[in-house]
């Protein structure tokens, strides 16, 4: 179903020739693909798609890059550096769109639902879209994407296999949301993190609690220890508990257990709601003996899950703290406000959302890195090179001639299965 199987879908459709050698009168030059990167545009977002230190990369692939003017300078990098590595500057954002055969992006329209729908007039029939795109979100929005006719690739869906892991869009800035999360926490709690041995008395260290042990959660556990908090954690999945033990923290471990707790991709299953309630039931009183409560538990494509109800905020002690990572996806505090911060008992959750953008220079770092690999994988010798049996360019294509052809995506939104085109 879907796109799988035949090459009517994956066959090249581009507008630059990629990097060959054509003739102009007597001289010869070489034509590369283009790869644009517009700066973001959602609000408060820091981030931008590529760097400067990637460039040289790209070229040896055959791919030129251009960049808007300013779209790296709130991450730390200014138009200067691009330049210096070989990219060109655009004076705006239409000419990078009108430009470029491939545009990069960290938050596409569809994970910006504020001002992304702004760039559909400037997308191109076949034009490459490589970005977040919340494939899971708005059945609409992508309807409207893919009316752009543009090919779009959604980082969010990169496999989580040996090959694709250098190309983990969502691993990365899931690193940065955990370690943000800490400092956060340790800014808003009236204590310590470590334990401190003073002429006044000692003073004993905080006690972090992590719910949910993906890769924002390990490095919130990382980060925590790394302060001198006393961290324990706590996920449905009973193998992370030797991931979590390895940084040093305590795994706590519930007398219920998960159906299918993680599926083939390596996620956290949704489970139903007479498991989430005995888990509250038994976590409630774990989450009291504890001063930072950080919850990481999302399911993708469904709202958080609620570990943490109203009933546990209020039996926390007055001035801790709960940083809910989940809040953009409905949070696992029942309390949570997303991109708000409030006080309910003495105690305060923080709904704040799109944390990686809060340490742009590193975010974007290690973004770039995910999307030069993966143009890397694209692209072969200048030129589009897209293979309908491998896995990575089959999993996170999107849409492509008009419609959404992601497999996946479509039996989502229980969409009928594409016809295959040109053959079986």
């Amino acid at each position: 179903m879907g796109c799988g199987g035949s090459t009517g879908h994956f066959g090249q459709s581009f507008r630059a020739s990629g990097a060959q050698i054509v003739e102009e009168g007597n001289k010869k030059r070489e034509v590369f693909v283009i790869v644009g990167v517009p700066k973001e545009s959602f609000p408060g977002e820091r981030r931008v798609a590529l760097v400067p230190a990637v460039i040289p990369n790209l070229k040896k692939v055959g791919l030129e890059v251009v960049v808007e003017a300013g779209a790296g300078v709130e991450a730390g990098y200014p138009d200067a550096q691009y330049a210096e590595k070989g990219a060109k500057i655009a004076p705006d954002r239409k000419a990078v769109f009108g430009t470029a055969d491939i545009i990069a992006q960290v938050l596409c329209y569809g994970s910006n639902d504020k001002t992304g729908k702004a760039d559909l007039p400037l997308m191109r029939r076949d034009q490459v879209l490589i970005g977040f795109l919340r494939p899971l979100g708005s059945r609409e929005i992508l309807q409207e994407i893919a009316g752009a006719g543009v090919m779009s690739f959604s980082v969010e869906l990169m496999p989580r296999t040996t090959r694709a892991q250098s190309m983990d869009a969502l691993s990365s800035m899931a690193t940065a949301c955990g370690y943000k999360a800490v400092l956060i926490a340790a800014d808003v709690l009236p204590r310590f993190y470590p334990m401190l041995t003073t002429a006044a008395g000692t003073i004993t260290p905080a006690r972090v609690l992590i719910l949910g042990v993906g890769v924002a959660g390990l490095q919130a556990i990382a980060t925590a220890r790394r302060l001198g908090a006393v961290v324990s954690a706590y996920d449905l999945r009973p193998a992370v508990k030797e991931q979590v033990q390895s940084l040093g923290a305590r795994f706590v471990e519930l007398p219920i257990e998960a159906k299918n707790a993680e599926d083939a991709r390596g996620y956290a299953t949704a489970q139903d709601e007479a498991f989430y309630a005995k888990q509250r039931e038994l976590i409630g009183r774990v989450v009291a003996e504890n001063d930072v409560v950080i919850t990481t538990a999302v399911v993708p494509g469904k709202k958080a899950p609620t570990l943490v109800t109203a009933e546990m905020v209020r039996a926390m002690v007055p001035g801790s703290v709960i940083v809910d990572l989940a809040a953009e996806r409905g949070g696992n505090c029942e309390l949570t406000r997303a991109e708000e911060t409030i006080s309910v008992n003495g105690v305060t959750i923080i709904g704040k959302i799109n944390l990686a953008s809060t340490v742009p220079y590193h975010a974007s770092s290690l973004y770039a890195r995910n999307v030069t690999a993966f143009l890397a994988h694209l692209v072969k010798d200048g030129k589009l090179n897209l293979n309908p049996a491998d896995e990575i360019t089959r999993e996170t294509m999107l849409t492509r001639g008009g419609e959404v052809v992601n497999a996946r995506v479509r039996e989502f939104f229980s969409l009928p299965a594409l016809v295959a085109q040109g053959g079986a």
